[in-house]
């Protein structure tokens, strides 16, 4: 016998969220959020939880501003506070439902900052990691990417928990319907335009076992934790120094995959990146520094330096990062209390008008840049503040301005770690 939703998810929140003081709710309006609504709220009143909840609205049909206003008055309803975002999407081009659904998760986790929600539960079920599985195998997908969908996930600064991926959708139907509670049916949800939904009816006409094809997903998991394990180990030695990363060179005689993995996490944690580059592109580059050379991609400069393998942020990247004047400033107005930059810094101490940039080669001109014990380059793409004609390089000139690095030698395990 099925087990029943309400202790599904109340054991799975306690697992996932049981220290959290507070939890966000994401909800389409659709059969899966808003059993995920109704179940997280009667485990948060039992536990002392907060709980707030949020629709996106991509403004991609027009039903949907009437479909978030519906689901913020059943919020009302429970008396949980109920937010509406809004996709701004004017002159989006491409693979438009992929933007969108990294709009969403951009515009959910910038809500719960806000909110002060340490994390968001989504709506996603078994039936979706078996659809998953599949839509990610048709692409021909490695070991992570078959992996599916992680019960917990930190990304674009905010930690994700899916406490009903163990629950069919047609359980949580029956389980809405015998409390007497309505949801959103998508159309969308039946358009074959979109390779999820031709995958679900695939499912449905094969009578393919859900359960099996999640259960292999979990298995495949599992043994992607294994491999990660086996990449930290192999990291053993490796250096966080400044915003640069700097692995032991016997790491390009590990095997591909644990090369491969560490040549991945290297580059997104320089980069903050929320995603791999392409396979092929981490071939070449694992093939340049094998040999002794050096490399350059997605704005990190990759290079064998003797017994390392030094990553250091593109200066030309780095200068065209930021926001503000220019491309790559930001201009400090009043007393603010620090800035980011670059993904990668910290800043503060910034007097009102300075500008932050990239240091640049022109900024080291007549400076004693090895006294920083740094390479000229990871100095060149570090931050520079530009003060009327002056510039102060935090990591070289002693002055008030102080520049923390994002991240450090847990951040690269923990990049290594993550699904």
């Amino acid at each position: 016998m099925a087990a029943e939703p309400q202790s599904v998810v109340s054991t799975e929140l306690d697992r996932l969220a049981g220290g959290l003081p507070a939890l966000g709710i994401a909800v389409s309006g659709g059969s899966d959020s808003v059993a995920l609504l109704h179940l997280a709220h009667e485990w948060a009143r039992a536990h002392g939880v907060r709980i707030e909840a949020a629709t996106v609205d991509h403004r991609l049909r027009p039903e949907a501003a009437a479909e978030a206003a519906w689901v913020g008055r059943m919020a009302e309803g429970l008396g949980l506070p109920h937010a509406v975002l809004t996709w701004q999407h004017e002159g989006v081009t491409g693979n438009v439902m992929d933007a969108a659904r990294r709009a969403r998760m951009h515009l959910l986790a910038g809500w719960a900052k806000v909110q002060g929600l340490p994390a968001v539960a989504l709506g996603h079920t078994q039936d979706d990691q078996a659809e998953t599985l599949l839509m990610r195998l048709g692409r021909g997908a490695g070991l992570d990417g078959l992996s599916g969908m992680a019960p917990s996930r930190q990304q674009y600064g905010m930690l994700w928990l899916r406490p009903m991926l163990g629950l069919r959708r047609k359980a949580l139907q029956d389980w809405l319907t015998g409390r007497g509670i309505a949801w959103v049916d998508d159309p969308s949800n039946e358009d074959r335009a979109y390779e999820r939904v031709r995958i679900r009816q695939a499912i449905a006409a094969l009578n393919l076992p859900v359960e099996g094809l999640a259960r292999s997903a979990e298995n495949l998991a599992e043994a992607r934790a294994a491999l990660s394990e086996a990449a930290v180990a192999a990291a053993r030695g490796a250096q966080a120094d400044r915003g640069m990363l700097r692995l032991p060179r016997h790491v390009m005689e590990a095997s591909p995959e644990i090369r491969r993995r560490l040549v991945v996490a290297a580059l997104r944690w320089v980069t903050g990146a929320d995603y791999p580059p392409r396979g092929a592109d981490v071939a070449r580059l694992i093939a340049l520094l094998a040999a002794g050379g050096q490399g350059t991609l997605d704005g990190v400069i990759a290079r064998t330096r003797g017994e390392m393998v030094e990553f250091i942020r593109e200066p030309a990247a780095a200068a065209r990062s930021g926001t503000g004047p220019g491309p790559q400033d930001i201009r400090v107005r009043g007393n603010a209390p620090e800035v980011l930059w670059d993904r990668r810094w910290r800043l503060a101490g910034l007097p009102d008008d300075a500008v932050v940039t990239a240091a640049r080669e022109a900024a080291l001109a007549g400076r004693d840049w090895r006294a920083a014990g740094l390479p000229r380059m990871a100095l060149a793409s570090s931050p520079a503040v530009i003060l009327g004609e002056r510039v102060i390089l935090p990591l070289l000139d002693p002055s008030p301005v102080g520049a923390l690095p994002l991240r450090g030698l847990d951040d690269f395990l923990a990049i290594l770690r993550a699904h």
